[in-house]
């Protein structure tokens, strides 16, 4: 898939450092969807979607922007020029989508995003931009034709709904063929233009920011205040009498202070707290309660039979000292962590593997049977 590079090469050589074209990435590469079934999934309100039209306005180059559901009426004719349809989180709703997403899982999972599908007629494409974060485009059917540039000037114009760059210098291009694919790291500007009908596929990555990791991380420790520091009563015998009693007092301040240091200076909740974070299913994200395979598990003399599978949906991640799955925290015993960790890994787990996790492994494993979060193989 990287041309020859083991990923440990490809790592320390490309990644969010320079662009890589890798012809033949995949070989005889098939979609995981067709055009018909790609349009049916945009109709539905289980995935983000849009459709974007070009447009020459005197002489100026123009973009709509219609947010999904796409209905069949509103999608222009396939023979009209210049239009794309994007839908985001396919690996969440798509077996086979989330399967050539797993090939991307020499990167940390906790920074891979999701695949996006674009589907263009011809001349079709979002207009030349940036991405804050890496990106792979595969090309999936047709061709497309991409222009890069390591670009400093990324003044956007003000007069579109899509963030295109207003002035836009390619240094290279390239045609892209089924099975080709393109690696741009991080503020990279490119522009894709579909060459005759064709479909592309974009693996996207996490890239937090850090005001939002900020706020969000600071959200959580104030649910958590309480527990964490107590609440102790400010208190000032030492308070002399004052001249000037619209000042507030140091210690009063020094007290804030101190208060809010307790809060953040404690690292395993600070760790715990991101993992639960970055563990965290996306808003659209629904699971199907596996209640039936759970009666099953407690009737059987073996728990789980067949092994269990993660569900697609779900994101598993661990640290040192906890397993986070789909928003919730655990610290488990040292066997059980093992354990954990190799079905975060893996996910999956065989009916050996699990022989060896404790009742209270089990019993969680369960219950993530129950909430849909797994399933048995």
């Amino acid at each position: 898939m990287l041309g020859g590079l083991s990923p440990k090469e490809f790592m320390a050589e490309y990644w969010q450092k320079k662009p890589l074209l890798i012809k033949g990435a995949f070989k005889d590469f098939k979609p995981v969807l067709s055009r018909a079934q790609l349009f049916e999934l945009a109709a539905s309100d289980e995935v983000q979607s849009r459709l974007i039209e070009l447009q020459n306005l005197d002489k100026q180059t123009h973009w709509s922007v219609k947010n999904g559901p796409i209905k069949g009426r509103d999608k222009p004719a396939f023979t009209k020029e210049a239009w794309t349809l994007l839908v985001q989180g396919v690996d969440l709703i798509n077996a086979e989508a989330a399967k050539l997403l797993r090939e991307f899982r020499f990167i940390p999972d906790a920074r891979l995003d999701d695949l996006m599908i674009s589907y263009a007629t011809h001349r079709g494409g979002v207009g030349p931009h940036y991405d804050s974060y890496d990106v792979f485009l595969i090309q999936a059917s047709g061709q497309r034709l991409w222009r890069i540039g390591k670009q400093k000037d990324l003044t956007l114009r003000d007069d579109t709904p899509l963030k295109i760059l207003s002035h836009f210098v390619h240094q290279k291009e390239y045609v892209l063929d089924p099975g080709d694919m393109l690696y741009l790291p991080p503020k990279y500007a490119h522009d894709g233009i579909a060459v005759g009908e064709c479909m592309t596929y974009s693996v996207g990555f996490r890239a937090p920011k850090s005001d939002e990791l900020a706020r969000e991380l600071l959200l959580r420790l104030s649910d958590e205040a309480n527990e964490l520091i107590g609440s102790e009563l400010y208190g000032d015998p030492k308070q002399s009498a004052v001249n000037a009693p619209a000042k507030i007092p140091e210690d009063l301040q020094y007290f804030a202070m101190k208060a809010l240091a307790k809060t953040i200076e404690q690292p395993s909740v600070f760790a715990r707290l991101l993992g639960e974070i970055l563990s965290e299913p996306k808003d659209h994200v629904w699971f199907q309660s596996s209640r039936l395979q759970s009666s099953k598990r407690r009737k059987g003399s073996h728990p789980f039979p067949t092994g269990i599978r993660l569900d697609d949906q779900t994101k598993m991640l661990f640290d040192e000292h906890y397993i986070f799955i789909n928003g919730e925290g655990w610290r488990a015993t040292a066997n059980d962590k093992t354990l954990l960790r190799l079905l975060a890994n893996q996910r999956t787990l065989t009916k050996e593997e699990l022989s060896k996790s404790s009742e209270d492994a089990i019993d969680l494993i369960g219950n993530w049977l129950d909430a849909g979060w797994a399933h048995s193989l």
